[in-house]
């Protein structure tokens, strides 16, 4: 029988990789918690619409990606591609969005969209992720930046990563610098790709994050957003430059990031890198004014990012900063006589936070063996002769030396 391997574009942390991958989201866990942020989980799939009125049918995401399907009663459900929409959601439905404003959330878990796999991306991957909630000043978007560097230099990750940031200004500015993308765009639409002709009509500032050589070519010479700002989309998008500064945050304006979903308007930023190939975003996002109206809630000013755990994890190992495994202690009865006290020396080892294990079976010379293949600091051997004295061999596998302890002093001895 061939044996069954892992769906396309899925794969197995095990290992060095689970490490990097737990590593990463332990440090966010810990940085967002200093920053005032609360963790929430959402649920894993949502009603199809969640996605479809925030994330915009114009989106890659939703006209190609999502994972949709109509479960056993009829309803159309997708595993979501991204959880800012359910965050929002959540917001709304939990009935959150009159109290206690602004709510800063943190998130960890799996997405899944359906492309190409490629090294650091996948079918089924997994994301962190920072909202703030019901925020319209500037000093929410620096902070929200500031919080997501502030990860990355806790994982060591910083060399050669870059802090790009652009406004897509407010409604009125965007009006304003749509009609000149339609009239620049609609003079080169013989030469877009089919995909660019389409959001031609709908959605033109889409064009600008085409991934078609072609069109990157066209958008090279295309206007940007800086010549038709109102005052105070300008305003803002200075006032946010200037708390970053205050937050000892580097960074550099590119007038062509829009990010990949409908919902952003004002600021939008992505950090990347040279260090990952083509993919070189690392955490990305920006303010979404309408995205809660779009669940059913108020008006709710927001700004968050994302990151991809995956890439994120491939710069910690890049970097050579794979944590180690924690070394373990064995714990080595000789005889049936020792086997009932070295569980307990084994149970008391735990609970004084130190790694140990017992092999199942096995003499000395095996379990000695055992202990060695799993690069054991130590070992604490219990024979007949030490458990009259009420003592066991300690012995240093990295020394090589070996006294005789007390029971009662071996686990202060290791911990």
């Amino acid at each position: 029988m061939t044996p069954l391997q892992p769906a396309r574009g899925t794969h197995d942390l095990i290992g060095e990789e689970f490490r990097r991958h737990h590593r990463v989201i332990e440090v966010a866990r810990r940085i967002a918690t200093l920053y005032g942020f609360e963790e929430w989980a959402t649920p894993i799939f949502e009603d199809t619409r969640v996605f479809a009125r925030g994330l915009g049918d114009t989106s890659d995401v939703v006209s190609k990606e999502m994972y949709s399907f109509e479960d056993r009663g009829g309803e159309s459900v997708t595993l979501r591609p991204e959880n800012t929409a359910g965050v929002c959601r959540a917001l709304v439905s939990n009935g959150l969005t009159q109290a206690n404003l602004p709510r800063k959330v943190f998130y960890a878990g799996p997405m899944f969209r359906y492309e190409r796999p490629q090294r650091g991306r996948y079918r089924q991957f997994h994301q962190i992720g920072i909202e703030v909630l019901g925020a319209a000043e500037p000093l929410a978007d620096a902070e929200v930046i500031a919080c997501g560097w502030h990860i990355q230099q806790e994982l060591g990750i910083t060399e050669g990563t870059v802090l790009e940031i652009n406004t897509l200004g407010d409604a009125a500015s965007r009006d304003a610098y749509r009609a000149a993308l339609v009239g620049y765009f609609t003079a080169h639409q013989d030469r877009l790709s089919a995909d660019s002709r389409m959001r031609l009509e709908r959605n033109p500032l889409r064009i600008l994050d085409s991934k078609d050589a072609g069109d990157r070519a066209i958008i090279a010479d295309a206007p940007t957003i800086f010549d038709h700002l109102t005052p105070e989309a300008a305003g803002f998008f200075a006032g946010v430059q200037r708390h970053l500064a205050s937050f000892g945050v580097p960074f550099r304006i590119n007038a062509r990031i829009v990010r990949g979903l409908d919902y952003y308007s004002h600021t939008a930023f992505e950090f990347v890198t040279d260090r990952l190939g083509a993919q070189g975003t690392v955490m990305g996002g920006g303010r979404y004014n309408g995205l809660v109206e779009e669940m059913g809630g108020p008006p709710t000013p927001s700004v968050g990012w994302a990151a991809g755990v995956e890439r994120l994890a491939l710069l910690v190992e890049a970097s050579g900063l794979t944590p180690a495994a924690p070394r373990q202690v064995a714990v080595i009865p000789v005889g049936e006589a020792a086997e009932a006290p070295a569980l307990a020396l084994l149970q008391s080892l735990r609970r004084a936070g130190v790694t140990a294990e017992i092999a199942y079976k096995g003499n000395l010379k095996r379990r000695m063996e055992r202990a060695n293949r799993l690069g054991a600091r130590a070992a604490v051997i219990l024979g007949e002769e030490e458990l009259a004295q009420g003592a066991a061999q300690l012995r240093d596998l990295d020394a090589g030396t070996q006294q005789t302890v007390p029971l009662a002093e071996i686990p202060g001895r290791l911990a």
